[in-house]
């Protein structure tokens, strides 16, 4: 059976985080020694073939998908965690690397889901494509049982979203739109939220409940996980089928929302550098370490981002006008411009720079271009 295992790998406490010089380098060590293996032998001396990999470099370490070929998942997490063990300690310059992390993730909800309906007359149809579907279907369809299950599991996930909050380290709640008065007032009684809604003026625009931001910020965390996953399962249909978005006959997740204009040059290899642009960026947003983003590759991928979010509070009835103004606050925040939307401007067809005046700053966005970081853009 086939197994994605996700490795979390960090550089020693010590050490300073790395320059993207740095950062490269560690890329170029990972990459040369899975490529010098094609198959693992277990510590119970079972052999596991390696069929993939990605490697996603951050500044305190590596984040990795190894695809492997294993008789059960317990056989595809000891194996990763002892070739990933032995890559690093071939390099003297990763040796003191520590893994953090080595397992098959499980979405939860959708694995609970499977389990409940095995054998039965719900059982999850085989055919990926509608196995989608019904993934994508909302939790809140359904008779009176099924509402107050779709209720009760939308508090957890809603609990669980504010949990995730505090991991979105980079933004501050006044970067959702909550102003230091309402911030300075989480913890108290509620009485400044009493106001709010009432009279004939309604809301003051300016104005998030902390409650509501954080609950954007926890929905964006939750997507984050959500999306590189779903953009690997991509990158893997088209690299199987050795095709591009505009002829895959798969299903995908997201690739196919890509600007269409370039649609017939988003293949594997393309897939694989998006995918580890959304791995860096939303790296960034959980380490602190963000400013701006940094390539017309990441102004995409926010896109997407968003939009996962979005799906995902929708999904569970928890957007509401305050979590959708808190989501726009961060958008307005982090996109420094929108001229990436003119790439979805069918009327500009088969012109691959922004004509002056057509967009904010009129900067290039040409297709070559797309993960230039802007500070290299002539």
């Amino acid at each position: 059976m086939t197994y994605v295992v996700t490795v979390d790998t960090r550089i020693p406490e010590d050490t300073p985080e790395m320059d993207p010089l740095q950062r490269a380098g560690a890329v170029a060590l990972i990459e040369d020694g899975f490529d010098t293996v094609r198959a693992i032998e277990g510590p119970d001396g079972v052999k596991v073939d390696l069929l993939d990999t990605i490697v996603a470099v951050h500044p305190d370490g590596a984040h990795l998908k190894v695809v492997v070929a294993a008789p059960a998942l317990e056989s595809a997490e000891d194996s990763v965690r002892m070739l990933v063990d032995e890559v690093l300690e071939r390099s003297e310059l990763l040796a003191d690397w520590t893994i953090e992390r080595c397992e098959v993730e499980l979405h939860q909800d959708l694995a609970k889901v499977s389990l409940d309906a095995a054998e039965g007359p719900d059982a999850p149809p085989d055919d990926p494509a509608a196995r989608k579907a019904r993934h994508a279907e909302s939790p809140t369809a359904g008779g009176t049982d099924d509402g107050r299950h779709a209720e009760a599991q939308a508090a957890v996930v809603r609990s669980r979203m504010l949990e995730l909050a505090d991991e979105l380290r980079s933004f501050s709640p006044a970067e959702f739109g909550v102003s230091e008065d309402e911030d300075e007032d989480e913890d108290g009684d509620g009485d400044r939220g009493g106001d709010r809604g009432t009279g004939g003026t309604g809301r003051e625009a300016a104005a998030v409940p902390p409650q509501a931001a954080r609950l954007a910020a926890g929905a964006l965390v939750h997507a984050a996980e959500l999306l590189v996953d779903e953009l690997f399962e991509d990158v893997q249909v088209l690299a199987q089928e050795d095709t591009v978005v505009a002829e895959c006959e798969g299903p995908l997740w997201h690739l196919e929302r890509l600007p269409d204009r370039y649609a017939l040059r988003y293949d594997a290899r393309f897939a694989r550098r998006f995918l580890v642009t959304v791995v860096a960026m939303t790296t960034r947003f959980t380490d602190g370490g963000f400013e701006r983003l940094s390539c017309v590759a990441e102004e995409l991928a926010l896109r997407f981002l968003l939009s996962r979010a979005t799906a995902c509070l929708e999904s569970y009835g928890l957007l509401d006008d305050d979590v959708s103004a808190a989501l726009d606050a961060f958008a307005a925040h982090v996109y420094e411009d929108m001229g990436h939307e003119w790439l979805y401007d069918d009327s500009t067809d088969g012109v691959d720079e922004v004509p002056p005046g057509a967009a904010p700053g009129g900067e290039p966005v040409a297709f070559g271009a797309w993960f230039t970081p802007f500070s290299n853009a002539v």
